[in-house]
């Protein structure tokens, strides 16, 4: 049997006035996840636990099987294991978004977060951006590292575990009330923006209508993680495809393995049918028992507010990876059984995560399952199916319960 997870993260949402009270989920032609919900079970599932920030690095560390209430110690530090950090003990990563702030204001405090993106900036373009902070910024107790389009990692080293705000939770406000309580955590930022706000990159963007990348933005602050190997904890070996460096760090830390997708972006025109296609080799042809199919784009949309969007990055979910993946798993003979969720909700609006339960759909190629409703956050509260500990879903997967 091979078991697969494909997940479109932030994919559940609210209904929308604007699609007659349905949901984007519910709205979209999904017509690959209709075929599966009606063989299948749909249900919903709790991934984020009571207290804790409903944050991806909580849910999926539950999606794949690890209590985050014993494996979570902060975001970054999961992310740093994908960059290659060899983070000590003493410690602690951070998150370094380069985000866009407003410009007109003359006070840094003042400011608005516009973007927290910087219109999902490349890699290219990023790199060269942060590289100018690193030239007057790092020294051997701040160490900056190039992550994946926006997403960047600082290391301080003897550090604190500071509390600091997701930029994405406070889009369009000022920033004064979210800014570090750390001294120089603050003066970092606050630079970065003077050395950021005129560089050539960003007024080029500005040229062409793109949102500048003018700020470094810190967050998800924490220590060195400690996750068990999925393969010692499940008896199956297996493989993440992600562009998204926190899913790539929780699978370096599991010991599975890591799967680099060419054009695979974390936005919504990103390598679908790449992923897709390393999915199936990994299972076809590596070896693999176990394959974990991110993708970011839903969740960017929701952030950027853009119903129509997100929409559009649940329907190519649909048809450009889990189309793809079922007609050849079916073709190989192989039997199968496969998980199709979000992680958690990024309602559009609000523009960021909350912590409400997630619908999820669970189908197996050699039997008829559950319910067979229509896969949406509706049908999957009407069916009475609650599993309220979101860690434990991957056991129903690998029929251990």
């Amino acid at each position: 049997m091979k078991y697969i997870v494909i997940l479109g993260d932030g994919m559940a949402d609210e209904p929308q006035e604007a699609l007659n009270g349905r949901t984007p989920l519910e709205a979209a032609a999904t017509p690959t996840m209709d075929v599966l919900a009606a063989a299948g079970e749909v249900g919903l599932v709790k991934t984020i636990p009571d207290g804790m920030a409903p944050g991806s690095d909580t849910a999926n560390l539950a999606v794949l099987g690890y209590n985050p209430r014993e494996y979570y110690t902060g975001r970054s530090p999961l992310e740093a294991l994908s960059i290659g950090v060899d983070m000590k003990d003493t410690d602690v990563a951070m998150r370094c978004n380069l985000v866009t702030l407003s410009e007109e204001e003359s006070v840094y405090e003042q400011k608005r977060i516009l973007d927290h993106s910087s219109g999902e900036i490349s890699t290219e373009d990023a790199a060269v951006l942060l590289k100018a902070v690193q030239d007057e910024l790092q020294n051997e107790t701040y160490q900056f590292y190039v992550g994946t389009s926006y997403r960047h990692c600082v290391i301080w080293a003897n550090g604190k575990v500071e509390d600091l705000t997701p930029p994405h939770d406070h889009l369009t406000e000022v920033i004064g009330p979210y800014l570090p309580a750390d001294e120089m955590l603050l003066a970092m930022q606050k630079r970065s923006y003077e050395i950021l706000v005129n560089h050539p990159i960003n007024l080029e963007r500005k040229a062409k209508g793109l949102n500048p990348a003018n700020s470094c933005w810190f967050w998800g602050a924490g220590t060195k993680p400690m996750v068990d190997s999925f393969e010692k904890k499940n008896g199956k070996k297996g493989a993440m495809i992600s562009a998204v460096d926190l899913l790539k760090g929780i699978a370096i830390g599991a010991g599975m393995q890591v799967i680099q997708v060419e054009g695979a972006n974390g936005g919504l025109h990103t390598n679908y049918e790449g992923k897709a296609q390393a999915a199936v080799d990994a299972l076809l042809k590596d070896g693999a028992d176990f394959a974990y199919v991110h993708l970011e784009a839903p969740d960017e949309m929701g952030h950027q507010g853009s119903l129509e969007r997100k929409i559009q990055s649940i329907e190519n979910l649909d048809q450009r990876i889990i189309r793809i993946v079922k007609e050849q798993l079916d073709a190989s003979g192989e039997p199968y059984r496969m998980l199709v969720m979000p992680d958690h909700p990024t309602p559009i609006r609000i523009r960021t995560h909350t912590s409400d339960p997630i619908p999820y759909l669970l189908y197996d190629s050699t039997k008829k399952l559950g319910n067979g409703a229509l896969y949406c956050e509706r049908t999957a509260k009407e069916s009475g199916i609650f599993r309220p500990e979101g860690y434990k879903l991957i056991d129903v997967l690998f029929e251990k319960e």
